[in-house]
Order: structure tokens, then sequence, then C-alpha cells
């Protein structure tokens, strides 16, 4: 399936049904009276979180979305049917923008969340409504209220536990492949990863969703390489595994421009807990590596993994690293509500 994380819609909600002029007219009743019916609500589109969705590339095929008005009134005082309402179903993680994306509508992060894009019209009354004392007859009803219409934009942040960073070519994809079934593309070229792919890792008995993100290159916050669209996928992330190619000459060179990108986004992404490794350890030689890995530690500030997703080594332990750093973050999370459901009670 192909991978879509940003997409323009328009949606329009039903208008709302006519109200019925009618009179009551029946052999052997003398005074009928009005008897004209309310038409029926258009119908609204909703927006749905579903689970098991990871791409927005349905709406690839379809941008526009109308609910179908509601019903006229009717004479017996028969009001119009309802029309039903457009459900449309996005993955976890999607904001929904304004047409100028100035405004966030809406940012669906649990399944079963649901937000109403465009209201349907209310039906219009029918001559029933309309009678008094002084208006015994009224030949008068309403239009239905018309629908919502709007243009938005979906933005798709996939949900991971924990995301994959690092230049072109760190091997990002080769670690996602051995330590889950997901199936990226891999290849000896930059930017072979043109979306984020999603892989689920099982450690001890847990499981752990990993996202590859696409490889940054300096000057990504601005616009360069594949540029920041790929970075807002960061923001979801609890952890990152920032993932070093141990044959570049200047390991430590490399890490400092990835975490540069980081904080030059914002979206606090340069204070998220961060997991350093050294990659591709098995075209090292044993002084190489500990050369690297002490030049790695050094700019980092911490100490480092070494480990090579080709050959396997390291990748265990990294795997079970990554698990404990995402487990204290989701601790971390979790005592953060509690705090703040302290202070609304």
């Amino acid at each position: 399936m192909k991978f879509l994380d940003q997409q323009k819609i328009f949606v329009k909600s039903g208008d709302g049904g006519a109200g019925c002029v009618g009179f009551r007219r029946e052999k052997y009743v003398e005074f009928g009276g009005p008897d004209g019916g309310d038409g029926g609500h258009g119908g609204n589109v909703i927006a749905e979180c579903v689970a098991n969705l990871n791409t927005l590339i349905d709406f690839r095929y379809q941008q526009h979305f109308k609910a179908r008005r509601g019903d006229h009134g009717q004479g017996r005082n028969k009001n119009g049917k309802a029309s039903d309402d457009i459900i449309l179903k996005v993955p976890v993680g999607t904001q929904i923008f304004d047409e100028d994306q100035d405004y966030m509508i809406a940012d669906l992060t649990e399944a079963g969340q649901k937000v109403v894009l465009a209201k349907g019209g209310d039906g219009g009354r029918g001559n029933a409504h309309f009678k008094s004392a002084t208006n015994q007859a009224p030949r008068r009803a309403e239009d239905g209220w018309p629908g919502e219409e709007n243009w938005l934009w979906l933005q798709l942040k996939l949900i991971a536990d924990a995301g994959l960073i690092g230049l072109p070519n760190a091997g990002k994809s080769t670690f996602l492949a051995a330590v889950t079934r997901a199936r990226p593309k891999i290849a000896d070229y930059p930017f072979t990863t043109l979306h984020p792919n999603l892989g689920v890792g099982y450690v001890d008995g847990d499981e752990i969703v990993l996202a590859d993100i696409p490889g940054l290159i300096e000057g990504a916050h601005e616009g360069a390489g594949l540029g920041d669209r790929f970075l807002g996928h960061v923001e979801r992330c609890g952890v990152l595994l920032h993932l070093i190619d141990g044959t570049e000459e200047d390991v430590a060179g490399a890490y400092k421009t990835v975490r540069h990108e980081l904080a030059e986004y914002g979206a606090d992404l340069g204070a998220k807990l961060e997991v350093v490794a050294l990659n591709k350890i098995d075209a090292l030689t044993e002084d190489m590596i500990a050369e690297k890995a002490a030049e790695l530690s050094k700019a980092a500030g911490h100490d480092v993994m070494t480990i090579s997703g080709v050959a396997g080594m390291g990748v265990e332990q990294a795997l079970r690293r990554l698990a404990q750093a995402v487990a204290d973050y989701r601790t971390k999370e979790k005592e953060a509500e509690q705090a703040a459901e302290a202070v609304h009670e």
C-alpha cells in the first residue's frame, strides 16, 4: 500500500429538507386544518479515528465528500427522514486543519475518537407550525437550512513508540527489517526510504512499535533533501534511536548534523530521549570500532551502543535498551497525566 501522509479534501454536509404546506381533507371532517410536516435533517460529515490504518491513501482517489440532504416534509404531519451521516475513517495520529492550514480543527490520537467536520442543515418547518388563532390556515412553510462546506487538510503524524533517525544510508531500514517483520526497500544509495515505515518488534514479551523516518541532511528543516515534511512523524515518537553509519569518516559530525536539524525544527524534538548506536560495525576493525565509538560518545555526551543490522550484531541488546527507554517514557507520561488530573480535581 502506498504511503500518503497529507491530503486536501472537500466536505459538504446535507441541506435540510423543506417543510410542507398541506391541509387535512377527509370526508365528513369539516375543519381539517394544516397538517404539513417538517423537513428532515441533512447528513453530517464526520471523521472517525480507527485502528489498523497507517496512511491516507484512500483520500488520494476520492477528495470530495457530500452528504445527502434531508427528505422533504409531507402532508398528514409526516416529517421528512433525516439523511445518513458520511463517516470518513482516518488513521490514528491524523490532524485536521482548515484550508489555509492556520488552524487545527482536531487532533485524533486514539481509536474511536470522532469529530464533526460539517454539520447538516436543519429541516424547515411545515405549515402546521404556523397555525394560530388568527391564522388557522397558514400557507407558509420553511425551506431547509443549508449545510456547511469546507476545504480541509488531513495530515498524518504516525504514532510510534520509537523513531529511527539518522543521515541517509545510516542503516535505519536494515535495522527495522532485522527486528520486525516489516520489509522496507533497502539499497546502497541515499534516500532509498522515501516515506516512513512502521514495524512491530518483540523483546522479552513486550511489544514496541518502530518508525523508520526517511534520512535527514543538513538544512532539512529548511526544505533540503526530503525536507522537514517527515520530521512531523518524529513528534509522535516517545524515544529516538539515532543510528550513525560507522563507515563515515566523521561520525561525530554526522551525529551533530542530525541533532542540529531536530533542534532547528522545534516542537521539542531535541529534548526527546535518545539512544545512540554506531551501526555497520561488521565493516570495521576492532580498533576502528573503539576509536569511532569514543568519538561518538564524546559528541553525544553519553555511552553509545555498537551494532550491525546486516550481521545482527548487538541488535537484540539495542532493541532491549530501546524497550526499556520506551517503558520509562510511558511511565513519565502516565505520571504527568495523573498529575494533570489531580490539578483539575
